[in-house]
């Protein structure tokens, strides 16, 4: 058969026969079973016949086909695989489509699910929008620099250093995540150890430590007794706050099912601890009672139901209901804050108890700093801690 003209082709695809019809040089024309018409390159390469889509009949016309099939025998001729010349050049072009916002939306799109919370996830959007974005957002993946990477930072290394840090940590991950996809070269120029760490300050020396604002111990007892006089739900969520020294976070999204009020036991799941790790909290004597005479909401399993439905109190409660009582930012009462009753549960221990430094630690659930002795460190401190819990529930009541 002769070379394909373009009637001809029209026919055989009006036909709709199943066929594969040589045009010469390579090239065929194949009409699928279904009755769907494309184009075809046949070469032989390491002894073997490979085929080659061109594209559809629909797409790409008699001549197009023509001038596609010659190029690709051109580099057949040359030593050179036509397919893999394809799949290096579509690289090439991905790569140049992606840029670095491109990029992050990946990222963050693969590990969402693995993240704690959506919180986390809204950090992770906010951060590299105001901090990233501006700078290299709308630059090729493959083209950011160290140079880049310092114009993000440089800005907000020494007046914002813990945001500095994320960001500085985001982009190190977006980077690492482009190079094992083939987007750009392994060599990473986001990298702290052993590269920015020898052209930025340490965070250490430049950090400022902001405690929260802390009531003084020995004057918890009569705030307390003040909060107690009030029988609103964030009053009581404070109480409880207070006596299990406790993150607010930890407090408002606690459940029924977290409680084992016969054993005074409250176990507060892994995903809702800063550490990940889950964290047995000692129930004193009071810290029972109150919750004992707590009203439960029909079809709310929070502990301290807020006004929507299924939905525990606003996390800004206990703060607006402290500054009702005169303190918080410029309050005539002290400029304290909900959180910062660890700090005065912790001052407790430290000055008034001899409880050792772990048991307090373990009781805030902080980690153990040192590798060696978290290494070893099996049990929970828990008996120890009960003890510990129920003192300083009685020398605030």
């Amino acid at each position: 058969m002769g070379k394909l003209t373009t009637k001809g082709v029209q026919k055989l695809i009006r036909e709709s026969k199943p066929a594969l019809t040589n045009d010469g040089d390579g090239l065929y024309l194949k009409i699928g079973k279904s009755g769907g018409a494309s184009w075809i390159y046949r070469f032989r390469w390491d002894g073997k016949l490979r085929d080659m889509g061109l594209g559809s009949c629909s797409e790409i016309n008699l001549a197009a086909a023509r001038e596609q099939a010659t190029g690709n025998r051109k580099l057949v001729k040359q030593g050179i695989n036509p397919l893999d010349a394809r799949l290096k050049e579509e690289k090439e072009i991905q790569k140049l489509a992606i840029t670095f916002t491109s990029c992050a939306a990946r990222y963050i799109k693969a590990h969402r699910r693995s993240w704690r919370n959506i919180k986390h996830a809204r950090q992770w959007v906010s951060t590299l929008k105001t901090y990233a974005r501006p700078k290299i957002g709308k630059k090729s993946i493959d083209e950011i620099s160290t140079q880049d990477v310092l114009e993000v930072l440089k800005p907000i290394w020494t007046n914002k250093n813990e945001t500095a840090k994320r960001v500085q940590g985001r982009v190190e991950n977006i980077l690492d995540y482009a190079a094992a996809h083939g987007y750009r070269d392994p060599v990473n120029p986001a990298r702290w150890r052993g590269h920015l760490d020898k052209l930025l300050a340490k965070p250490s020396r430049i950090q400022k430590v902001n405690h929260h604002p802390a009531m003084p111990y020995d004057e918890v007892a009569d705030f307390m007794a003040t909060v107690n006089g009030y029988n609103s739900l964030s009053s009581k969520a404070l109480q409880f706050l207070i006596l299990t020294a406790t993150r607010t976070s930890e407090v408002l999204n606690s459940e029924w099912n977290e409680l084992d009020l016969n054993n005074a036991t409250w176990t507060i799941p892994a995903d809702r601890m800063k550490a990940n790790r889950e964290h047995r909290v000692p129930l004193s004597r009071q810290a029972v009672e109150l919750l004992s005479n707590l009203p439960r909401v029909k079809a709310n399993t929070y502990i301290f139901a807020g006004m929507k439905q299924g939905r525990p109190l606003s996390n800004m409660s206990l703060l607006q209901f402290m500054r009702g009582l005169g303190y918080g930012p410029s309050g005539e009462q002290g400029n304290y804050v909900p959180h910062g009753f660890r700090s005065s549960f912790r001052d407790w221990t430290g000055e008034v108890t001899s409880y050792p430094r772990d048991v307090a630690e373990m009781a805030l659930a902080h980690t153990i700093e040192n590798k060696v002795e978290a290494a070893y460190r099996r049990g929970d401190l828990f008996e120890k801690r009960r003890a510990m819990m129920q003192e300083w529930a009685d020398y605030i009541s």
